[in-house]
């Protein structure tokens, strides 16, 4: 076998700015790899980004990635196993600027490269940052150049992968099956753990031992498929489950569209390859859309929240106390948005005060820092003896903290400057995307042939279904998977859009689709505008949707005898 056409075995070391930071170490002593990755941004990240880069023009990358490398740049060299990750955020030029100052002071020798062109937040005025989701072929030509560390700023977060892939394989922008693999191979692995056990919906069987999952690396292969799997020896597991569960994770239809490929879902076939080995094969992909996803942060306001608790009997009588008493005294000069939730989490006869209490949460949002600063905090501790009987609140509320809002556009492909910038300072631009495709709607697959009918028992959808959910701007998806090929038969046809609003209430006046996907045995749910203007408008109680999945496995269906 050629060097060339030797698999590449790829591990990640971090799913989010604030993973674990001994992952890099583990992942580099914890077995043989040729690149690790570290995916360090969400969109909550960019905006906490920018606002760091407010106060100091020289900040705006993950300095978590900086004090890792201190202990793992010289660990890296050793063994040959070159860095790429994204955590370049809002100044990847800083970053990479950084690291080689970190290497000489560490007396290792290492060519940093970054790759930049993805900030576009000065064609958007009044954003904080507002940066274009860039391919990995910047992350390929710098490779193919030597670097040892590659640091970027918004690339996907598959791209830490592709990139990696074409520069080893030496694909070219048109081998878009090969890619596909690779993306796919990308998303298991971007969110760390989650594609080990962590975050799993059926965690707790056979004993599995979660207390510190290991992370994920794949063996990618020339023709573009992949055996996922892990470290020898660590913690976690890694089958088809929880594989499947991370295919979904914030994913919506067949299509999942890419600046280098539209890499095709519905063509994903997982095996079990021996323990804690799955292999991926199957997967297509198509030329890429004619734009770029652009990720805009701006700051929209400020808010607060206060959170009364009422304990004992009268509690729907206690709530419409306070809400009016609350009402009355915000009227002079009333927050833009007012938004009020009872959260019912008392007993009757409860054996501790806690669990005879519930929770009724008040969140305001206003322009205005003073609307929801000092206006409210006044009229909720004014009736600290004049309300309710037992009142209390969990905290004062405070100043009132400045909240932001997502939103993404879309540009052309010309519309960016993708250049690798090398460590001997030489920039090589890369081209954009020259075949392009208008993404259609993929025709809905046939439903599998249905039970045949038989005696039910009401019970939770969980005890055969697996679910996992997240955000993407303000809307959220749900993927439902079945295990097994009869619970998926009863499955497409039982979890209906109409039955997920019942399941759901609050997606009832929102938008729901379903997509199929047979080989996954799954469903995938997209409520549209359920999280608002995205994370950090903080719009609900769980504002990036992560237990949304939860909640549904938890609703009550009737389910055939024979599935139970």
């Amino acid at each position: 076998m050629t060097a060339a056409a030797r698999p590449l075995r790829i591990g990640n070391a971090s799913g989010f700015y604030g993973d674990r930071f001994d992952a890099m170490r583990e992942m580099l002593t914890g077995g043989e790899l040729d690149v690790l990755t570290g995916d360090y941004l969400a969109e909550l990240t960019m905006l906490i980004l920018g606002r760091d880069r407010l106060k100091d023009p020289r900040a705006g990358y993950a300095r978590t990635f900086l004090r890792q490398l201190e202990e793992c740049l010289g660990l890296a060299r050793e063994r040959g196993v070159r860095i790429v990750a994204n955590a370049g955020g809002l100044n990847p030029a800083g970053l990479a600027q950084a690291v080689r100052d970190l290497a000489d002071r560490l007396g290792v020798p290492a060519r940093v490269a970054h790759v930049e062109g993805d900030d576009l937040t000065a064609a958007h005025p009044g954003s904080l940052a507002a940066h274009a989701y860039l391919g990995g072929f910047g992350i390929a030509a710098c490779l193919r150049e030597g670097a040892d560390v590659v640091v970027t700023g918004r690339v996907t977060d598959a791209a830490l992968v592709t990139g990696p892939g074409a520069a080893h394989f030496g694909w070219g922008p048109q081998e878009y099956d090969r890619l596909a693999g690779a993306v796919v191979a990308g998303h298991v692995l971007e969110c760390g753990a989650q594609a080990t056990g962590g975050n799993y919906a059926f965690f707790h069987e056979n004993g599995r031992d979660l207390g510190r999952p290991g992370f994920p690396l794949a063996e990618l292969h020339e023709d573009g498929t992949c055996v996922v799997t892990k470290h020898p020896g660590t913690g976690g597991f890694v089958d088809v489950g929880t594989v499947t569960a991370q295919l979904l994770y914030e994913t919506a239809g067949a299509r999942y569209a890419g600046p280098d490929v539209t890499a095709r879902l519905d063509t994903v076939r997982l095996t079990q390859d021996g323990p804690d080995r799955v292999r991926v094969q199957g997967v297509r992909g198509e030329a890429p859309p004619p734009t770029l996803k652009v990720g805009v942060n701006r700051l929209g306001g400020f808010r607060n929240e206060v959170a009364f608790v009422l304990t004992g009997l009268d509690i729907e009588a206690k709530a419409a106390l306070v809400r009016e008493q609350m009402t009355d005294a915000l009227s002079k000069s009333p927050p833009a948005e007012v938004r009020w939730d009872l959260v019912r989490t008392d007993r009757p006869d409860a054996p501790s005060e806690e669990t005879a209490s519930a929770l009724l949460r008040l969140v305001v949002r206003d322009t205005d820092q003073e609307a929801v600063g000092r206006t409210l905090s006044g009229a909720a501790v004014e009736l600290a003896l004049a309300s309710y009987p037992g009142f209390h609140v969990l905290a004062p509320p405070g100043k009132g903290a400045p909240y932001g809002v997502f939103e993404d556009v879309y540009v052309p492909h010309g519309a960016v400057d993708h250049v690798a910038v090398l460590h001997d300072g030489r920039r090589i631009p890369v081209p954009p995307a020259h075949d392009t495709a208008v993404l259609d709607d993929v025709p809905q697959p046939p439903l599998p042939r249905p039970l045949p009918h038989g005696p039910t028992r009401r019970a939770p959808l969980g005890l055969l279904a697996g679910a996992r959910s997240g955000d993407k701007g303000g809307n959220a998806n749900v993927g439902v998977w079945a295990r097994t090929d009869d619970a998926w038969r009863w499955l497409a046809h039982e979890l209906t859009v109409g039955v997920f609003r019942r399941l759901i209430p609050e997606s009832r006046e929102l938008r729901v689709t379903r997509h199929l996907l047979p080989n996954l045995r799954a469903l995938n749910f997209v409520v549209e505008g359920v999280l608002g203007e995205g994370v950090a408008a903080q719009h609900r109680f769980d504002p990036q949707a992560k237990a949304l999945g939860e909640w549904l496995r938890s609703r009550h269906l009737d389910i055939p005898e024979t599935l139970l």
